[in-house]
């Protein structure tokens, strides 16, 4: 019979191989990110909904250039785009012609900033950064992936998202999928392709101005 103490010390033991796996993991990741400049990748968007018995796909397309701006573009045409250009971020609805804007330089809240941060989380530029914006819930292989799920340390962040789910390749560490989950139970998962790492990209893309006929609105302006 297997003694309690052998028991406990082989539960110890485990713990803290796959603590030692998950570091293993998590280093190479951030190792991978040094040479990562730009980035661009094709996605499909699928939003699992409680009310719905069938989730809701849309196509879109993601560019990043580290170390933080981006730009989503969901639709094909782009029926809503989120782009952050360093301290602001707009959100762009083409065909209403109505945009968002959002400031996140050191003047805006941080909770707002922390929140913001989980646009870019599948992008981390060091250690400290990403620890300091997340708990790792757990780390584990199937299917050529290494799937991580997170847990933002902004006690804001998670009143709206308590679980990030991401998935990188086994081989080089890039970027496979996203996924956020909300507080209702509902879901929203991307599955990058047709990724390209370092391509040269129009600074355009990350610079927005709004035309006259759009309406542009600050919702956390006082």
């Amino acid at each position: 019979m297997v003694s309690l103490r052998s028991y406990l010390a082989a539960g110890s033991l485990t713990t803290c191989l796959l603590a030692l796996d998950a570091g293993a993991v998590l280093d190479a990741w951030f190792a991978a990110q040094k040479n990562l400049h730009s980035w661009s990748a094709e996605f499909i968007q699928t939003r699992s909904l409680k009310t719905l018995t069938q989730p809701l796909t849309a196509a879109g397309r993601l560019w990043f250039e580290a170390p933080g701006d981006f730009r989503w573009e969901l639709g094909r045409p782009a029926q809503t785009i989120a782009l952050r250009d360093g301290g602001n971020l707009y959100v762009i609805y083409p065909a209403l012609k109505r945009a968002e804007h959002y400031e996140l330089g050191a003047a805006a809240p941080r909770e707002w900033r922390d929140s913001m941060s989980l646009l870019s989380a599948g992008f981390p530029r060091n250690r400290q950064e990403f620890e300091s914006q997340f708990r790792v819930v757990s780390v584990a292989q199937s299917n050529g992936f290494w799937r991580l799920a997170l847990e933002p340390k902004s006690k804001f962040a998670r009143q709206m998202m308590p679980e990030l789910r991401i998935a990188l390749d086994t081989n080089d560490f890039s970027l496979a999928s996203t996924e956020m989950v909300f507080v209702d139970g509902s879901a929203m998962r991307n599955d990058f392709t047709n990724a390209s790492l370092n391509p040269a990209l129009d600074t355009n893309l990350f610079h927005w101005s709004p035309p006259a006929d759009y309406k542009v609105t600050e919702p956390l302006s006082k």
